[in-house]
């Protein structure tokens, strides 16, 4: 698809996705489902979800207002979450928080697994919605994929950079739509903003930053010992293809993100912002990537930073910071969540709006033709202000979804997006471990300068799980 349609569509896209949010229909045509059936003008598109904790919860029922869906089947490893009965979760999952509500009600049967392969082999399946852990994405998308199924996958993509790769290699080679859930993907606002950036609205940008902060002093995620799992938790499922260890609540079926086998806050965070940034500026990949940070406060089991600073240098001349801070408090980015310099404005910018304010002449510097200052939210755009909404963007990436299912169009958070927003994190993390810059060729995908970092790429899965 050339850029100039890409981008159309995005914008067409994102506006049909804004009418089914209001409940209004959009009229679009029956195409193929992915298992080559002819899907009809009035049918359902039947949806199984992998993974329905906190984030596959929210998921299911955006999908659930979604007129064209019908839900055909639950996976999860722990039997509470497919039973949807907040009754049977275990205290201590209860006290952590994090637990969905629950208790929603399907207009027809919806079949049950803790196995997801057994899901894959339903023949009445269209598609799959997968929101595990990190280090489960891989497998399972490639799987559906082999199966036949459209898929809808978090983010962060993966756990490794060779992952990402055997997950677009494997869409490459069949008919299937895969749409990642980078939820700034789906948002007007920084649709409009990035054609602003693109036509020179700032100048040339030569800095960007964005960080996370979440003060976890003194405590973090606790100090815990082994224990056997709640009731009717697989936690073997749950590892799959990691390293066998022992159950720890301070793990799983949330704390995850703050062990680096099965996530970070790089990846957590970092993700959602370099993939925005990135866009804004139509980057690929960073040249080289700097990383320096610790645990230099909490004490807890987490096996990630609670400090972390990285710098990615590209080959256009551009600097990006992003800043981990979960041992500190205070404002970030004034006004956003994105800071964008440019010779003319500097850009501050989240999914609610975007200002620019006007740059001023620099040392020795003489002239007048400073930009006019901008300011825009959601509220104030015009594809916005007849229908009177609050812009759900995730909501937007699963309409848009399912418009791709029977369109067979290009989705607005692509597989290749997805990696390589995914692959500043994995880069990231990687820089830290070395201790030193790493230099970075996207083309081959290969750490340049430190052979031993390219280690890091992948890891060896536990049988019998494989990448492909």
């Amino acid at each position: 698809m050339k850029e100039m349609d890409k981008k159309q569509s995005r914008r067409t896209f994102i506006a049909k996705s804004a009418m089914l949010a209001s409940g209004l229909s959009v009229g679009v045509p029956y195409v193929s489902s992915a298992r080559h059936k002819i899907i009809g003008a009035n049918e359902k598109i039947r949806l199984g979800f992998i993974g329905v904790g906190n984030r596959g919860s929210k998921l299911l029922n955006l999908f659930m207002q979604n007129k064209d869906v019908e839900i055909a089947a639950l996976c999860d490893v722990y039997k509470p979450y497919t039973e949807r009965d907040r009754g049977l979760v275990a205290d201590r999952y209860l006290e952590i928080g994090k637990v969905p509500k629950m208790g929603e009600e399907f207009p027809n049967r919806i079949q049950k697994f803790t196995d997801f392969r057994k899901m894959l082999e339903m023949k009445d399946l269209d598609a799959v919605c997968i929101a595990t852990p990190d280090h489960w994405h891989a497998i399972q998308t490639i799987q559906s994929i082999e199966a036949g199924l459209d898929v809808y996958v978090e983010k962060p993509l993966t756990i490794t950079i060779n992952e990402g790769r055997a997950m677009v290699n494997a869409q490459k080679n069949s008919k299937q739509v895969v749409a990642v859930g980078l939820n700034r993907r789906g948002s007007s606002v920084y649709s409009k903003l990035h054609k602003v950036i693109q036509d020179g609205g700032v100048g040339k940008v030569t800095t960007a930053r964005a960080m996370r902060i979440s003060n976890m002093a003194p405590n973090g995620i606790g100090n815990l010992k082994a224990e056997q799992p709640p009731k009717d938790f697989d936690w073997d499922m749950w590892l799959g293809p990691r390293a066998e260890r022992a159950y720890q609540y301070n793990i799983a079926p949330y704390f995850f993100r703050w062990w680096e086998d099965y996530s970070s806050q790089m990846g957590n965070w970092g993700v959602h912002f370099m993939d925005v940034i990135r866009w804004m500026l139509d980057e690929t990949a960073p040249k080289a990537i700097t990383a320096h940070g610790g645990k230099y406060v909490l004490t807890d089991d987490r096996t990630i930073p609670d400090t972390m600073e990285v710098l990615f240098e590209f080959e256009s001349g551009r600097i990006v910071q992003f800043s981990i801070h979960e041992a500190s408090a205070g404002k970030g980015i004034p006004n956003g969540e994105i800071e964008l310099r440019g010779t003319k404005g500097t850009v501050y910018a989240s999914q609610n709006g975007y200002k620019i304010q006007p740059s001023w002449p620099g040392q020795f510097q003489k002239w007048d033709d400073r930009i006019e200052p901008q300011e825009v939210s959601v509220e104030s755009m015009e594809q916005f202000g007849d229908l009177n909404i609050k812009e759900d963007t995730t909501a937007n990436l699963v309409n848009n979804f399912i418009d791709c299912i029977k369109t067979r169009e290009t989705p607005l958070c692509t597989l290749e997006d997805g990696h390589r927003s995914t692959s500043f994190a994995h880069l990231a993390n990687i820089a830290l471990k070395m201790g030193t810059r790493i230099e970075w060729d996207a083309e081959n995908e290969r750490i340049t300068n430190i052979e031993k970092a390219n280690d890091l790429l992948h890891y060896e899965y536990r049988k019998p799980w494989k990448l492909a």
